[in-house]
């Protein structure tokens, strides 16, 4: 029995098609009378919880942003913390110093803001003093004339000591001489010839030549034994004397050059005090006694570098708070790292390269970073996560290989307090609270931002805002009434979704910029509503290559779509392909076969193991709905198969399971479908036909393939009836509809569906779960008893039904 659509399945009228603006509700002309947006539009959840995150000051509360790209957050936090101004938790400076008994280990500073510039400049002073005027310092006139009082003093001692046994020995026809056998001096008895020293050795020659008188030669020998005992006693006591005035002479110098360097640094422990830097300084103080002085410390190193600062950080204004974006994450950039020296090919580290990350450099404010980024990077991630939990930051982790680890030096560790702030995605959220628990003990406030504000005249004017403030910044044209109002409607797509436009502010800028330039292109004024419509028009055709070429396939029969007549057992599907941001509907061939067995429904794509898991399930209702709507005294004995044609990729989500329950219904009791209809919508055990998503772009694939074919002015798309406040569908496709050329029903039920499929009405059943006779699931269920016979009827049949595989 064939009957027209009841009133409750008719197409939808053209006016629910496509949401248009009043434009003259609108406040304003065009941008120019509209004040640029400040600070965050349509994100009240978000802006509580971030303005919480920044302003509270309790252990975990970091923040985590979450949402989608394009949503804004990146121009939130700096409009937010630039309204918020917040205070410094802190502001310290960071200086790393030569530490002296620990070399491969630099000592760190920790000053008050603005002081460690001055400290490296009081040192680099320092540092010149020492170099070129500390010796001409212990040279002026009254430490001068001190020092050679304590000479001479030692020298007389020296005298009184050694004259007596000079004088001996010149009785004697002797004399002392000093001998120097490579660094060392020694003294020695000569006798004296012709007023000449003489060594023994040679006198004795003298002797045995008979130069000299054999009596004058054993005088000489017996008094050069006494002299020479005499001489050890006199050289011990003025070595003696001498020591305790070269000692005399070591401790004046190192007093004075001690005092001189104290009087130096005075102001500088006065300024600063500070005793990690008063230790500094006196640790300098010794290092030039004990190796400039007395020259007995390693190879001398340039005064600048030993004795220098290296500043980390330093804080100008105390009224600031820093605030630092990191958009490369690496462990050097966030750590910090150490520059090496190269030296004869080497590199050669010391403290002057260490260089602060950006932990340090936040510390006492902000640190923005993208969780993406950090989590990409080798090894950022773990130390980011131990830094926050410890509080303290390590140059140089140990762990790090190469080339961190051929470093020689490990710096002093920095304390750090700050707030971290990571932007990501959802699912990288749920992925990080599950796996990582630093996160969700470090991490406790989530910012959420929402990808969608409300679909009416203050989201509008919202978006009027946005683009003023987009004006202003990339000094574009700005837009009338009705390109703002088509910006809206454009949001309202993207969104799609009943009352909302779309929060991803990205998205409607690149829109907005490339309308721009056709405007200053045409050489209008204003921005119009025609150079909006006509922006997402190149923007859709610009990746439309797959589209177009899936069109073509159908009109040269590659493909097999039929967009008229009558077909048992086939129904266009909806399905789409992605193209970057944008979506391209295209129509997907259904067929459905059966006949008397027991092997249930067999799901092809799911045998060939191209079926997503989503489908799968989709496709499983499908049995329990056959039970819930055929409720007859028997089982169901049949056996069918549901297969996508000409598909060969993969297959996922459940929007085609109504059209797939509409097929086999049509297989099971002979009854055509038309093939000017596509169908989309989920479906429930229950044969309600529920959301999917896509709908607008499922629609204008459909519009497409039938336009190309050619409009019969009987096709259309039916959709679920919850979808209907999503429709904001191309102006070309509602002017059809408008024309009575192309057709939309939304339906709520299994049975609306198939009303419009076939042209029969499906029937409702009773108490008894009967169907009116000539109503098409009466059919079904007639049906579904001659299979059920036919299989009592074929034993053999029923035995290898029972070893077959049931519903997939």
């Amino acid at each position: 029995m064939t009957e027209k659509p009841t009133a409750s399945v008719n197409a939808l009228d053209s006016g629910r098609l496509r949401w248009r603006i009043d434009e003259e509700k609108l406040s304003f002309a065009s941008t120019a009378s509209v004040d640029p947006a400040i600070g965050i539009v349509g994100q009240p959840i978000a802006m509580e919880a971030l303005r919480f995150g920044l302003e509270c000051d309790a252990p975990g509360q970091n923040i985590y942003v979450r949402g989608v790209s394009g949503t804004g957050r990146m121009s939130m936090l700096r409009n937010l913390l630039d309204e918020l101004n917040p205070v410094a938790r802190r502001q310290l400076d960071r200086a790393y110093v030569h530490n002296f008994s620990q070399p491969d280990q630099p000592r760190l500073l920790t000053l008050p803001a603005g002081r460690a510039r001055i400290l490296r400049r009081r040192m680099k002073e320092v540092a010149d003093f020492i170099e070129k005027r500390l010796g001409e310092a212990l040279n002026a006139g009254p430490i001068k004339a001190r020092r050679e009082a304590i000479t001479e003093k030692t020298q007389r001692e020296l005298n009184e000591i050694t004259k007596p046994l000079e004088n001996d020995l010149q009785s004697a026809g002797m004399t002392l001489v000093q001998l120097q056998t490579g660094p060392v001096t020694q003294t020695a008895i000569f006798p004296v010839v012709d007023g000449q020293a003489m060594p023994p050795e040679e006198y004795r020659q003298l002797a045995q030549a008979g130069k000299i008188s054999e009596a004058e030669f054993k005088q000489f020998e017996s008094q050069y034994e006494g002299f020479s005992k005499r001489l050890q006693e006199v050289s011990g006591k003025a070595n003696e004397v001498y020591q305790q005035g070269m000692k005399k002479l070591l401790s004046f110098n190192e007093d004075n050059a001690r005092r001189i360097l104290e009087n130096l640094t005075a102001d500088i422990r006065q300024t600063l005090n500070n005793d990690a830097v008063n230790h500094f300084l006196q640790e300098v103080i010794n290092d030039v006694i004990e190796n400039r002085l007395r020259g007995d410390g390693p190879e001398l190193t340039d005064p600048s570098v030993i004795y220098g600062v290296n500043v980390l950080v330093c804080h100008d204004d105390q009224s600031s708070c820093p605030v630092v974006v990191e958009n490369m994450p690496t462990v050097g950039n966030l750590l910090g790292s150490i520059e090496p020296e190269w030296i004869d090919g080497k590199p050669v580290s010391n403290y002057m390269g260490i260089r602060a990350g950006a932990l340090v450099h936040a510390d006492g404010g902000y640190l923005v970073l993208d969780a993406r980024d950090v989590l990409t990077e080798p090894g950022a991630w773990r130390l980011l996560m131990r830094s926050l939990r410890t509080g303290v930051v390590e140059i140089v982790p140990p762990e790090l290989g190469w080339p961190y680890s051929s470093q020689a030096l490990k710096p002093q560790p920095i304390e750090i307090s700050l707030r971290v702030i990571l932007i990501g995605n959802s699912s990288l959220y749920y992925q990080l609270d599950k796996l990582d628990q630093d996160f969700s003990d470090l991490f406790k406030v989530l910012a959420d931002f929402d990808t969608e504000i409300e679909r009416d005249i203050t989201g509008v004017e919202q978006y009027a805002g946005v683009l003023a403030r987009l004006v202003r910044d990339e000094k574009l044209h700005h837009f009338d009434r009705g390109s703002v109002a088509a910006l809206a409607e454009h949001g309202a797509r993207v969104a799609a979704r009943k009352g909302k436009i779309t929060a991803r502010f990205g998205r409607i800028a690149d829109i907005a910029r490339e309308a721009s330039y056709l405007a200053q292109k045409s050489g209008a004024e204003l921005v119009s509503r025609d150079h909006v419509e006509e922006t997402v028009r190149r923007t859709k055709f610009r990746a439309s290559l797959p589209s177009q070429r899936f069109q073509e396939l159908i009109n040269d029969g590659t493909i097999h779509v039929a967009t008229t007549g009558e077909v048992v057992g086939q129904i266009n599907g909806l399905a789409v392909i992605n193209a970057g941001p944008l979506s391209y509907g295209f129509p997907a061939r259904i067929t459905a076969t059966i006949g008397a067995g027991q092997a249930g429904i067999i799901n092809i794509e799911g045998r060939a193991s191209m079926s997503g898991s989503i489908h799968t399930k989709g496709f499983h209702i499908l049995g329990g709905l056959l039970r819930h709507l055929l409720k007859t005294d028997h089982p169901l004995a049949f056996s069918s198969s549901i297969a996508f044609e000409q598909s060969y990729g993969g297959i996922d989500g459940d929007s085609a399971s109504g059209a797939e329950m509409c097929c086999l219904i049509s297989a099971l009791t002979g009854v055509p479908i038309k093939q000017s209809f596509s169908m989309t919508g989920a479906i429930d055990q229950h044969g309600h036909i529920q959301a999917i998503g896509g709908v607008n772009e499922k629609i204008e694939g459909f519009f497409d393939t039938c336009k190309s074919i050619g409009l019969s002015g009987d096709q259309g798309v039916i959709i679920p009836a919850s979808n209907a406040g999503d429709l904001m569908l191309r102006q070309d496709v509602v002017e059809a509809c408008e024309a009575g050329r192309f057709h939309i029903y939304a339906v709520h039920h299994l049975g609306e569906a198939l009303q419009v499929l076939t042209g029969q009405v499906a029937g409702e059943a009773d108490d008894e779960g009967n169907y009116p006779p000539g109503t098409l699931l009466h059919q079904a269920q007639q049906k579904a008893t001659e299979y059920w016979k036919k299989t009592l009827n074929n034993p053999n049949a029923q035995a290898s039904a029972r070893s077959a595989p049931s519903d997939e």
